[in-house]
């Protein structure tokens, strides 16, 4: 009879062990899962507008997340949104106006975080010239992208005729007139004239003309619906990228930056992170601005971006809604 008793007793504390060690066997399995892989496509080749990404990939963000994030260089025909909505990357970046144009046309874009709280184009005025305010572009030529939406914005707010001339992505046109003007980066060209030798140019920024773009990550509406915890994780760590890569050491970032862009040179790189900061485009720039802004992006912004463009007839009014335009569902809360 005690046999009897202590085989029971066994029976029990071995049936008592198995949950425990189903579980521990499933932890364990799931501790070998591999990396989750994801593309973001980049809208130009890397410099410190691209920071948080990457701080956060050389800083190991996205592995602790489980992620496996390859980053590809963009450029002039970097095809960018088509990439994007056809899944050959699951995220891109590029400005907000261009993803609203783009949704209206059918694409399945979703925009899911900021970049730059604003994005940073304008127009750079040589310091002589006679141009101080966007009323003084009457008549002018302007060195730019002829399908710039800001543009239009211009002529239709300012009551403005100018001249566009097709931009080639160089500052020696502006460089060898007093009176040009042309559309720059403020976190760019500015430092490359002043490089070459040329008067550091005033900026007349969107921002200012009330044209408030974002500058944003977007992906595919597809690859939002079937991987939202994919899509949290890589936000948890961007985010943690881009707060590092501003309040940290930025040498990771620009080492691999270097790695991918070899024009990239130290000096560009620390002077354009600073314009970064000085402007608080990460953070953002009105009263609220902060950290806690970094990634974030609001309902009001995009409902006033999609009027500006449905009053300049870039899409028709109602074509495009702030809710199919944009999430804020994967930021952390």
């Amino acid at each position: 009879m005690l046999n009897l008793r202590r085989l029971a007793l066994l029976a029990l504390a071995t049936a008592a062990l198995l949950p425990t060690t189903r579980a521990a066997d499933s932890t364990s399995s799931d501790s070998k899962k591999p990396p989750f892989k994801l593309t973001v496509q980049l809208d130009w080749v890397a410099e410190p507008e691209h920071g948080g990404i990457y701080q956060a990939a050389a800083r190991g963000y996205f592995a602790a997340e489980g992620l496996d994030v390859t980053i590809t260089p963009g450029g002039p025909n970097a095809f960018v949104t088509q990439k994007v909505a056809t899944n050959q990357a699951q995220l891109g970046q590029g400005d907000s106006t261009d993803i609203l144009q783009k949704i209206a046309t059918g694409l399945p874009l979703l925009s899911v975080a900021a970049v730059f709280q604003d994005d940073p184009s304008g127009l750079l005025v040589n310091p002589t010239s006679s141009v101080r305010r966007f009323e003084d572009l009457q008549g002018k030529t302007i060195i730019a992208r002829p399908e710039w939406t800001f543009l239009a914005f211009l002529k239709k707010k300012y009551g403005v005729t100018v001249n566009v001339i097709p931009q080639s992505f160089s500052v020696a046109a502006f460089l060898g007139d007093k009176e040009a003007i042309q559309q720059g980066y403020f976190i760019a060209e500015p430092y490359h004239i002043v490089k070459a030798g040329g008067a550091k140019p005033r900026f007349l920024s969107t921002w200012d003309a009330g044209f408030r773009a974002y500058a944003v990550l977007f992906t595919n509406r597809k690859f939002a619906r079937e991987h939202p915890t994919e899509l949290r994780a890589f936000m948890r760590a961007y985010i943690k990228g881009w707060n590092d890569y501003l309040t940290g050491d930025p040498t990771a970032a620009h080492a691999a930056m270097k790695k991918s862009n070899s024009a990239l040179t130290d000096e560009f790189a620390l002077a354009s992170r600073q314009l970064i900061l000085d402007e608080k485009l990460v953070t953002g720039r009105d009263a609220d601005g902060g950290p806690a802004n970094i990634g974030r992006l609001t309902t009001a912004r995009f409902a006033t971006q999609i009027s500006q463009l449905e009053n300049l007839a870039v899409f028709p009014k109602g074509k495009v809604t702030p809710a199919q335009a944009m999430t804020t569902e994967f930021l952390p809360q």
